[in-house]
């Protein structure tokens, strides 16, 4: 069984839990690690997990709402952190906690690495980043599609969510907001721009490429808080799928998301 669960998804910090079970043993991954290990702590125990309890973590890029505390949470309890080597890079020239980072692994574009009874498969996003990678996650029978954090649709990344049965989707701003918003206009720009991030009508566009009779869930995540709103987002993609708003879940900073099974 494959799982996932938003632990909160925005400017202020980002983070998503997945579980794959099999023959009775679970394995899970944090897919970035925006918090500090105090929040991070906090956000887990309502799932009844504790950090140690993750099996690795995934860093998509050296943002710091991504990163936040997954150099102190190897160092003091162990857990792999994956990432790409610009990412590494990237992260080395930032402050490091105190004590050694001994446990770095390099995630390569379009290689799967396999964690238990999970399998992910990085791929390339076009964003401000030394070398940021999305993801395609698989128990063996189910798929998940995780996107946010990215400029502009291509094919390379709509062939990897096509057959998804699960997204968790950026949609970040609503364009009228943004253009119309308190931003200076070089901000406004790089949000905007094919390396920043997703307005609700591109996030509606790639929903509508990968949209087929086995996708089950749908996931609004990293919603600007200043250039969108959860209604703007959720009509978007439920216009798409012609479904209902309340049907669309809405990844909020704070809370995240309940769990979700992908099928």
């Amino acid at each position: 069984m494959l799982r996932f669960r938003s632990l909160g998804s925005g400017s202020t910090g980002n983070g998503t839990l997945i579980e794959s079970t099999r023959n009775g043993r679970t394995t899970r991954l944090l897919v970035d690690c925006g918090f500090s290990l105090r929040e991070l702590t906090r956000r887990l125990a309502p799932a009844g997990l504790t950090p140690s309890m993750l099996d690795a973590v995934f860093i998509t890029h050296e943002h710091s709402d991504h990163v936040g505390c997954a150099l102190q949470l190897t160092r003091r309890h162990g857990v792999p952190v994956w990432a790409s080597l610009g990412t590494w890079q990237a992260m080395d020239r930032k402050p490091a906690p105190v004590g050694a980072v001994t446990v770095r692994h390099i995630a390569l574009e379009g290689v799967p690495i396999h964690f238990g009874g999970l399998q992910i498969t990085p791929f390339g996003v076009p964003h401000d980043a030394a070398e940021p990678l999305q993801l395609r996650c698989t128990d063996g029978v189910a798929r998940l599609g995780v996107l946010t954090d990215i400029g502009e649709p291509t094919d390379s990344v709509l062939g990897h969510l096509n057959d998804c049965h699960a997204l968790l989707l950026e949609c970040n701003h609503d364009a009228q907001m943004l253009a119309d918003g308190p931003y200076p206009w070089f901000l406004k720009r790089r949000v905007g721009g094919v390396r920043g991030h997703l307005a609700n009508t591109q996030s509606a566009a790639i929903l509508e490429a990968c949209k087929h009779a086995g996708l089950r869930h749908v996931v609004a995540a990293h919603l600007s808080q200043k250039n969108n709103t959860p209604e703007l987002a959720a009509a978007a993609l439920s216009a798409t799928l012609g479904c209902a708003a309340t049907e669309i879940v809405v990844a909020d900073a704070l809370q995240g998301s309940p769990w979700l099974d992908v099928a």
